[in-house]
């Protein structure tokens, strides 16, 4: 991936902040020394996260430790690896964490983990992935509520915890040793189906298509190898899912690279790659987690 590029008005910055805070203590830095940890961070792994401050205004930011750097950037911007820091800090705890990108589409790889494919009634290790689409009204944000349909229309409700990857370039036809250029990094994905649905339809759309059902975030982390990550899903504080993107029967590049000759991806597309084994039914009053080695935890509420 091309080194990102920070811009800043940095001189602007410096005037008002001159002055070292509390220097006796040793444990607050300069203005400056903030916005050079910020520019090195940007050329590294870095966790970017969409947020609603107290104002109800929606910004973009680059998570260091409990604070986000507020950028100015849209992710177009951010997309190019422009990154335009606008001199506000504010403490993660304190902000709304939004769903870290507005796709303008959600493609889903299904049994791409042989486990899982067993045990929902799939083929192992398909030499393509089975494929499906969730529209956007499906996305929610860490710590919002998985809402359940009436019972009339489904009564066994799934969570799948997986990988999920975003889009940074347009692309088509990509190459598949091109492929990981085109992704801006990586975020948590619980890939919620009503499973007798999806085993009564002849296509997966309206098992897989709910609104809700498709809990994402909370931020996208970058410049992390994606072929090596620990899965983990709890439901209530209990293990239900314990895997490892390792375990995946088709390489990521190989799905980036196939689902280009189908469509063009856009930047902000979301590629959802596949649940390992233990998917399992949830129920109201229920707490899932998804939690991703590098990435971060993803927790929803199911009602």
């Amino acid at each position: 991936m091309e080194k990102v590029r920070v811009v800043n008005t940095i001189e602007s910055v410096l005037l008002n902040e001159q002055n070292l805070l509390d220097t006796a203590c040793g444990g607050m830095i300069s203005s400056s020394e903030r916005i050079n940890g910020v520019s090195a961070s940007l050329e590294d792994s870095q966790k970017l996260v969409r947020y609603q401050d107290k104002d109800e205004k929606i910004y973009y930011g680059v998570i260091e430790g409990d604070t986000i750097f507020q950028l100015e950037s849209g992710f177009a911007e951010i997309a190019q690896g422009v990154f335009n820091y606008d001199g506000v800090e504010v403490l993660l705890n304190d902000v709304k964490i939004l769903i870290p990108v507005e796709p303008t589409k959600v493609v889903n790889f299904g049994w791409t983990f042989a486990g899982h494919a067993k045990e929902t009634g799939g083929t192992a290790n398909l030499k393509e992935p089975f494929l499906f689409l969730k529209p956007q009204s499906a996305l929610i944000a860490d710590q919002e509520t998985i809402c359940l349909p009436p019972i009339d229309l489904t009564n066994k409700v799934e969570l799948e915890g997986e990988v999920a990857l975003v889009i940074g370039k347009s692309g088509k036809n990509i190459k598949e040793e091109d492929a990981l250029d085109y992704v801006l990094g990586y975020t948590v994905f619980n890939d919620v189906t009503a499973r007798d649905l999806t085993k009564s339809d002849p296509q997966f759309t309206r098992g897989k298509g709910f609104d809700t059902f498709g809990p994402i975030g909370p931020w996208i982390v970058t410049g992390i190898d994606p072929t090596n990550l620990k899965i983990v899903t709890t439901l209530n504080g209990k293990v239900v899912q314990d895997g490892n993107t390792a375990q995946m029967s088709l390489r990521i590049p190989f799905l980036i690279s196939w689902i280009s000759k189908v469509m063009t991806l856009e930047p902000g597309d979301v590629l959802a790659l596949g649940s390992p084994s233990g998917s399992c039914p949830m129920k109201s009053g229920d707490v899932v987690s998804v939690e991703v080695e590098h990435i971060g935890k993803l927790t929803n509420y199911v009602k």
